[in-house]
């Protein structure tokens, strides 16, 4: 399987994730930000654990956890925070620094030299993003800006330390895993928070299964697989792509407007993927792994 293949599957996540604001606006209950994030993780991991039929190893469990928790846990409730707090797309402007965060994570962690490619591209995706989400009535909340500041923090660690830890099995499992941790955790965040749920109607039911089986096992399932393939540094400047198609399908479908400087900033965000991509992820990425993987 070639580089670019895995590019182009690992892309499919984020472009899915851009998605969530659609079906969470036109097909869910408002308010319920952590109990939606529940039910969005567990219910699909458990269901991917009834089918791999695999636990972790003893020794594994606290690095599921952890993983489960900065991937999902901390990571969404620190963006729904930064969103409640910081309008006008601040949230998203903040959070796109994690690609700048991947690079020197990675570095630490991981051994991977800095380039300077890297961090331009990285820069420049953030730019990207700043530009075709962010608003000149935006202001500036303190706790919303840290709260986006550690969600990108969260998921930096989550990557870096997905592509560090590589347990003997297959990814379905791995992703079943940490999908199942990130939605224990998130049980009781969501039942001392939040309200009950109202009661749902079909249409409820529908979005929340497909940010379950879609926007959630299949998403991450290839996300994690391209993290496990792809230089950190090369696939978290894909992330990009899930706010460039967030504003996409609300100008489609919400009947959204999009001006001039929005469209210089989704082809900005489009060329900071491609110089990533060409520039780092081809000639620097990482081999599959040479680790023998057990079928679960």
């Amino acid at each position: 399987m070639t580089s670019r293949t895995d590019i182009l599957l690992t892309a499919i996540a984020p472009a899915i994730w851009g998605s969530t604001y659609f079906v969470t606006v036109a097909f869910l209950p408002d308010g319920y930000p952590l109990t939606v994030s529940l039910l969005r993780a567990l219910p699909a991991g458990l269901l991917l654990l009834l089918f791999v039929r695999r636990l972790p190893s003893t020794g594994w469990y606290g690095r599921i956890f952890l993983l489960g928790a900065l991937n999902f846990t901390i990571f969404w409730t620190l963006l729904f925070v930064s969103a409640y707090r910081l309008p006008g797309g601040v949230a998203a402007t903040v959070a796109s620094v994690q690609p700048l965060i991947v690079i020197f994570f990675a570095r630490a962690a991981l051994g991977t030299p800095i380039r300077l490619l890297a961090v331009f591209a990285a820069a420049l995706g953030s730019a990207g993003v700043a530009t075709l989400i962010l608003t000149p009535q935006a202001s500036l909340d303190p706790v919303g800006v840290a709260a986006g500041l550690g969600a990108a923090l969260s998921m930096a660690g989550g990557t870096v330390l997905t592509r560090k830890w590589k347990p003997p099995v297959s990814l379905l499992t791995f992703t079943a895993w940490q999908l199942t941790a990130g939605g224990l955790l998130l049980l009781p965040l969501a039942l001392l928070i939040e309200p009950p749920l109202p009661d749902l109607t079909a249409r409820h039911i529908g979005g929340l299964v497909y940010l379950g089986l879609i926007g959630a096992a299949l998403t991450y399932g290839l996300w994690f697989r391209g993290v496990a393939r792809i230089e950190p540094s090369a696939v978290s400047v894909l992330g990009f792509l899930s706010p460039l198609t967030a504003v996409l399908l609300g100008w489609i479908l919400l009947d959204q407007s999009l001006s001039v400087l929005q469209m210089m900033g989704a082809a900005t965000i489009l060329i900071s993927v491609w110089i990533s991509q060409n520039g780092v992820g081809l000639p620097g990425a990482a081999k599959p792994t040479t680790k023998k993987i057990t079928a679960s």
